[in-house]
């Protein structure tokens, strides 16, 4: 058994990922698998992910992953990033697919109209480097970590929660988007952890030691 599972669905950024996880659980076990048994044995899992909505969801069930992360976000400390927590939801603009539906809401892209930034130039999508991060709930995951710390970003969709309540973070591109989630045991984020620097490994090792 490991002490932590980084799911291996064929669309991870898996290896930075992986890396930064084991800099922050030092004698811990931590195995990058697409092994259902391995993911359902962890103590806690890392859902991560990028590339567009449809594939993922795809190379998801062609794995026989989908029961696996369904049942890790319901019973153990569950860590999804980037298209990792957005599969966590309902629905996706991206491909007109449907996600898991572990948590209520939708995914939507940038709108155009909206991408303008303070002194009127025009914002780039993707939303592409760092940016500030809003914290709107106390939890755990943002201990030692202040408020308006900057993570980094790739992305051009993000999730619209049903629940105001679910909303961990937000920022500001163009107009104020969710840009982390939390619901009991489950923590996720739109930003790259593994790629942001102190902040990010801070959030790393809070997620290790985290005990929801």
């Amino acid at each position: 058994m490991s002490d932590v599972a980084i799911i291996d669905y064929g669309m991870g950024n898996l290896r930075s990922v992986a890396k930064a996880v084991e800099h922050v659980a030092p004698g811990k076990t931590v195995v990058v698998t697409s092994d259902p048994a391995e993911v359902a044995a962890a103590g806690r899992v890392v859902f991560p992910g990028q590339g567009a909505m449809p594939d993922c969801m795809r190379e998801l069930d062609l794995r026989g992953l989908r029961a696996s992360v369904l049942e890790a976000a319901a019973s153990k400390p569950f860590l999804g990033i980037c298209i990792g927590e957005q599969m966590l939801f309902g629905h996706s603009e991206e491909g007109d697919v449907p996600g898991l539906g572990i948590l209520p809401g939708n995914v939507v892209r940038f709108p155009d109209a909206k991408m303008v930034a303070a002194d009127g130039s025009r914002l780039k999508v993707p939303h592409m480097g760092w940016n500030e991060v809003r914290q709107r709930i106390a939890h755990p995951l943002w201990d030692g970590i202040p408020d308006g710390e900057r993570f980094y970003f790739v992305h051009s969709y993000f999730v619209r929660p049903d629940e105001r309540s679910l909303v961990a973070a937000e920022t500001d591109y163009g107009l104020m988007f969710t840009s982390a989630v939390a619901r009991d045991n489950i923590f996720a984020v739109q930003f790259h952890p593994e790629k942001s620097a102190q902040a990010g490994l801070r959030m790393l090792a809070n997620f290790i030691s985290w005990a929801p």
